[in-house]
């Protein structure tokens, strides 16, 4: 059958976004919103959750996606409001530095949580609830390009965002025979409030340097991704991992020489 503008639609639809008050998750939220899904957005912090919602229409649901008690709260109250959930993002998440011999059990545990263990249980709740429904969906998780590369000084959320893309792999495989597509988006330097806050003032200038396109991404950018997987565009597509990073993954080390712009590897000489 041939594919229409029309597919990209969402109309109808109810999306649920962790993580969705700022960064990312509310660029993705903003973006399903636009192609027409009713959107929540489960946020911890209630200030930004309840700011994001309120541009764009949606539903703010102060939520600490880490507890199993909390999620199934927010997904009852997603679904007496607005509907049936059919398209999930996984997008919360959280970092800090952690160099490996000095992680502490608390340490590990806490990156753990922030980046892994509620994939399981927005994952478990609304696949549940979308097999009782017989609706189908899509189910998209927010990995990192660090989940396919070294990070020194980051052992544990790298960690965690290369289980994300396993568990992307095994999740779509048990979830294909109910309709339930499950894929994973794996962004690199994104500018978001977080990254500015913290980056050095010259920081976006060195950007271009190490990613091949030559700039920092949008989250924008990421939310399109996010909106092609969850329409009926990627109906055939599951258990993948799309790099939304400027082609830094592909380029495996090798970056424009700050002088020349050529393409070099390792250090200046």
């Amino acid at each position: 059958m041939p594919i229409e503008p029309a597919d990209i639609l969402l109309t109808g639809r109810v999306a649920v976004v962790t993580g969705g008050g700022s960064g990312i998750g509310r660029g993705i939220a903003e973006g399903l919103a636009s192609f027409g899904a009713s959107v929540a957005i489960w946020e911890r912090d209630p200030d930004t959750g309840a700011a994001a919602a309120a541009a764009i229409g949606a539903l703010a649901i102060t939520t600490d996606v880490r507890d199993a008690g909390q999620v199934d709260a927010a997904l009852d109250q997603t679904t007496r409001e607005l509907g049936t959930v059919t398209i999930l993002v996984n997008n919360a998440g959280g970092v800090f530095a952690s160099p490996l011999v000095d992680t502490s059990e608390n340490g590990w545990d806490a990156l753990y949580r922030a980046n892994l263990r509620h994939v399981l249980l927005c994952t478990q709740r609304a696949a549940r609830s979308m097999i009782a429904a017989g609706a189908g969906g899509s189910i998209t998780n927010i990995t990192s390009i660090e989940g396919v590369r070294a990070a020194p000084g980051y052992a544990a959320y790298a960690a965690a965002k290369a289980g994300i893309i396993s568990f992307t792999k095994t999740a779509a495989l048990e979830l294909a025979p109910h309709h339930i597509r499950v894929n994973a988006l794996a962004p690199d330097i994104t500018l978001t409030e977080g990254l500015l806050d913290v980056a050095p003032p010259d920081a976006q200038a060195n950007f271009g340097f190490t990613v091949p396109m030559g700039r920092a991404g949008h989250v924008d950018e990421v939310a399109a991704a996010a909106v092609f997987l969850a329409s009926d565009l990627a109906g055939y597509i599951t258990g993948q991992t799309i790099h939304v990073d400027g082609g830094t993954a592909a380029a495996g080390g090798w970056y424009h020489h700050p002088e020349t712009g050529g393409y070099v590897l390792g250090p200046i000489s």
